[in-house]
């Protein structure tokens, strides 16, 4: 395998890697050196890396592997697990089912929807497909999909509206 092959099919996931690292690791400089370690291995093995069926599959697996091992170890002393991303946002019960019913409302104004409105805004906004696939998978005109997009969601935003604002179902 030549060096250009290899960075063809390494590079694309190289940042996944540094991501994995990083949320495991917590340390940037840390998870640089994770990423650096599982390319380098990577580049070692590059005569045995074609047989394998998913490289970034197991580039993941031996990036977990290698961080989980970093943590284990006696270096691993100077390593703090703090997460200092995570805040503690708990929203009140009250705003959960708040949140739930609302969520619940749009569900029943979507199926109250015109067939080809309600199979548009799942496959836009939940699908999330791009006008021109939603086009050709309805056999529609491009310009049709976006119209008929518009008044589902104005639909959804009003019937939403009325109900929260007067209790008008």
């Amino acid at each position: 395998m030549t060096q250009t092959e290899f960075l063809n099919i390494v590079m694309p996931f190289k940042d996944k890697v540094f991501r994995l690292a990083k949320r495991l690791l917590v340390s940037t400089e840390e998870a640089e050196d994770a990423t650096q370690e599982v390319l380098l291995k990577l580049w070692n093995n590059k005569k045995k890396i074609q047989e394998y069926k998913n490289v970034e599959a197991f580039s993941m697996t031996m990036t977990k592997n290698y961080c989980f091992d970093k943590l284990k170890s006696k270096q691993a002393q100077n390593l703090k697990l703090v997460h200092s991303n995570y805040e503690d946002n708990q929203t009140a019960l009250q705003k959960q089912v708040e949140l739930n019913d609302s969520v619940n409302w749009v569900g029943r104004i979507i199926e109250a929807l015109p067939e080809q409105q309600r199979m548009i805004i799942q496959l836009r906004d939940v699908e999330e497909y791009d006008y021109d696939e939603i086009a050709k998978m309805l056999d529609m005109n491009q310009t049709a999909v976006r119209v008929a997009l518009s008044r589902a969601r104005k639909t959804i935003r009003k019937k939403l509206t009325n109900t929260h604002n007067y209790g008008i179902k």
